[in-house]
């Protein structure tokens, strides 16, 4: 999920079953700030081409859409989401001549660790390079990055260390950098109440139900229907998501996430150097667009984020959906896309 000190802080696309419409997801053209972004009907179950590539540590698992030679646009799933979240927006960029990926991040879905002495850590710097990792591994030199959830704040980190392999920035929920100093601050009780997942993940507890499956897919579906009240996903479409949720090493990459963000789980040392410049909280300069969904618990009011953008920007509201936008309203998400990678 995003980092809990945000929310302190106040087409005509397609064919057959996937006619889903960009048309009125442009709304910001008339309207500054706001996307007219009525869900959609889920039109696909599934991704067409799954693949594996070795990439830094990984073995790393991906979906794959659109022409090979296409400008590359990389997705960015949450927690507790996987690739599916992207199944609706990866066409509707494949057929505007897209190459799309879109990664299992680590501990999720069919993405392995190429060793068993590697350290099962989740903080943002090693999730981030291992997106850099993947794009080196396909020879993609620079991308549009597209996230929600852990997806953006790793286009983010990305976006402010490593900018010449970012073309263009989409980030649902603004600048969601994390400083690991100010998460130890409280907030408003009816944020901290918002988090309580994090606090459960804090206790050893909460460890053991991320490893007992029936316990761990419960608190997954429960997450779902807090934090998207609105979306009426059936359990087929969970169950889909959920599969990724058995890698081995899903309980342990959750965990580290969560405390590490509260202070309560060490980072490696080697990644330090990326860590210190990010908790000065750098720009960003690419041209990017940012997302806030109307009924996301975690997204504060207004664009609070607007001075960490230094570059083109643009920021909307996509109304009637909740935190998993990309799946919830997969044509707003794609016309934010096409529109960032033409500021």
């Amino acid at each position: 999920m995003i980092d809990r000190r945000t929310l302190g802080k106040a087409v005509g696309l397609g064919t057959g079953a996937a006619a889903l419409s960009l048309t009125g997801a442009r709304a910001a053209d008339a309207a500054p700030g706001t996307a007219d972004a009525a869900p959609v009907p889920a039109a696909h179950t599934t991704f067409p081409t799954l693949k594996q590539v070795e990439a830094g540590v990984l073995d790393t698992g991906y979906a794959e859409a659109g022409p090979a030679h296409g400008p590359a646009v990389v997705c960015l799933h949450g927690w507790p989401y996987d690739i599916h979240s992207y199944v609706d927006v990866a066409p509707l960029l494949a057929e505007r001549g897209y190459r799309v990926i879109v990664p299992y991040l680590r501990g999720h879905g069919t993405t392995r660790f190429r060793s068993s002495r590697t350290v099962r850590n989740a903080q943002q710097s090693a999730v981030a390079l291992d997106i850099v990792a993947l794009m080196d591994a396909l020879e993609i030199p620079e991308a549009v990055l597209a996230g929600f959830d852990w997806g953006a704040r790793t286009a983010d980190v990305i976006a402010a260390l490593w900018p010449r392999r970012v073309s263009a920035l989409v980030s649902t929920g603004g600048y969601l950098v994390t400083n690991v100093e100010a998460q130890k601050s409280p907030i408003a009780p009816a944020g901290e109440h918002n988090w309580w997942y994090q606090y459960y993940f804090a206790t050893e507890r909460g460890r053991l139900a991320m490893e007992d499956p029936a316990l761990r897919d419960d608190l997954c579906r429960l997450v779902w229907q807090l934090v998207s009240p609105h979306w009426k996903f059936d359990e087929a479409t969970f169950q889909r998501t959920a599969r990724a949720f058995e890698n081995p090493d899903y309980a342990a990459i959750v965990i580290h996430n969560y405390r590490w963000r509260l202070g309560l789980a060490d980072g490696e040392r080697r990644y330090d150097r990326y860590e210190k410049e990010l908790a000065t909280r750098p720009t960003i300069h690419v041209p990017t667009i940012t997302l806030s969904p109307e009924l996301d618990p975690f997204t504060a009011p207004g664009d609070g984020t607007r001075d960490r953008f230094t570059g083109p920007y643009e920021h909307r509201v996509v109304e009637g959906v909740g935190h998993n936008l990309p799946q919830e309203a997969p044509a707003a998400f794609a016309r934010a896309v096409l529109d960032a990678a033409r500021l």
